[in-house]
């Protein structure tokens, strides 16, 4: 009794806290300062959330479905999760939670639990194609652990949407064995079952899954663990193992996952190489280099993938075409293979980063903005199109005004 006595007074101080600050919040000029009971990265969050979210919503927004189940069938993930699922179902059954797992921007793939708790987790959207990044659903553990790298637990009204205050949620992110976050492994149910351990039983399933993502071989399993990130970067990835393939073959299998059709070979040669004089010889050992490292996967006469190769352009262009900016800023953390002088990625380059920033410019959201000009400095008229967009007393203002006096300084 004692135990839930706690409980109830805690999350009493938290409503407390909540209704002083968060309803003022929308033009805030600096965080709430609520001693004790609220912490810095809750209260930070609550600030950055409340020019995207509305505390009132009642569910996550939702991506589309069928992106989700390919992304999940694709995902480096799958294996180790499937393989652990008799205990994560074992111990959300048992213990009166919901489980689930999210891809790296924070949108949910899977999840199980027990038939009460999985009815309340879906009526807020806590399931596959459900959005929980901060900028969907505000102040969250999934938002956090994503955030910061680090283990995240959100009790009660800590949440930033009234409809969450029931919940008590611990989260913790997944990596790679190159320490990159592939998801993070979330536990959540009601807040009178809040419970000291339940963190430490996270931190041991993610140790579990990643585990198996280390001893996973990547041959079995074919293509479908093939994960490519080209975007400010340059790398692919099996099964959460590194596949060491050379720049030029970087540049295939990029090509190849952003045109699905194929190519005829002098095409993707003139795409490779433009006027350079390169033998067929020469090109077509780059391409059966790449087919062997991939155990296949390409056809031979057109040259286009056979089998799904998950890629971080590719879900920044679904995120384009289906207007969802947010969603495609969270894919793009840079320019495409940005070492590559190979035409056909240069031109692919220039297209999609002048579809980023369309976006952006034509975005009634502060918040877009602000991101894109973190990685656009010396891009003026982004920052003045912030600057439109923030109210007077908005505390980002600063920011946006000295990124564009120093983007004007170096013009």
């Amino acid at each position: 009794m004692s135990q839930r006595s706690d409980l109830r007074r805690r999350r009493a101080a938290l409503e407390d806290e909540w209704s002083r600050w968060v309803p003022r919040q929308g033009a805030a000029v600096r965080s709430p300062a609520g001693g004790e009971t609220l912490r810095p990265e809750v209260t930070e969050s609550w600030v950055r959330s409340l020019s995207s979210v509305d505390p009132g919503r009642d569910s996550a927004p939702v991506s589309d479905g069928g992106t989700v189940h390919h992304r999940w069938a694709g995902s480096p993930l799958r294996g180790p999760v499937d393989a652990s699922a008799d205990e994560l179902h074992s111990i959300a059954e048992d213990a009166g939670f919901v489980t689930a797992v999210t891809d790296e921007c924070g949108t949910i793939l899977w999840t199980c639990g027990g038939r009460t708790m999985q009815r309340r987790a879906e009526r807020v959207n806590f399931a596959p194609g459900g959005r929980w990044d901060e900028e969907a659903m505000g102040t969250n553990a999934l938002s956090l652990a994503l955030r910061t790298g680090r283990p995240s637990t959100i009790f009660s009204a800590e949440h930033l949407v009234t409809a969450l205050h029931g919940w008590v949620c611990y989260c913790a992110p997944i990596r790679d064995p190159g320490g990159r976050i592939l998801g993070v492994l979330d536990l959540s149910t009601t807040w009178d079952r809040s419970h000291p351990l339940a963190m430490s039983t996270v931190r041991t399933l993610v140790s579990t899954i990643e585990t198996r993502l280390r001893a996973e071989p990547p041959g079995p399993r074919g293509t479908g663990g093939v994960r490519l990130r080209c975007l400010g970067a340059q790398e692919a990835v099996r099964d959460g193992t590194p596949l060491p393939l050379p720049p030029r073959q970087l540049e295939i299998l990029t090509l190849l996952a952003l045109e699905p059709d194929g190519f005829p070979p002098e095409r993707l040669r003139e795409a490779l190489y433009g006027g350079r004089p390169v033998t067929a010889s020469t090109f077509k050992a780059e391409i059966s280099h790449l087919r062997r490292a991939l155990s296949g996967g390409i056809a031979t006469r057109r040259y286009a993938l056979t089998t799904p190769v998950a890629c971080d352009a590719v879900d920044l262009l679904r995120a384009l075409e289906s207007g969802d900016t947010a969603a495609a800023l969270r894919h793009y953390r840079g320019p495409l293979l940005p070492r590559s002088e190979a035409p056909g990625i240069v031109e692919w380059r220039g297209q999609l980063e002048v579809a980023v920033r369309e976006a952006v410019l034509a975005s009634a959201r502060p918040e877009h903005a602000l991101r894109y000009g973190e990685r656009a400095p010396y891009d003026a008229e982004v920052h003045q199109h912030a600057l439109r967009l923030l109210g007077r007393t908005d505390a980002r203002r600063a920011l946006a005004a000295g990124r564009l006096s120093t983007a004007l300084r170096d013009d």
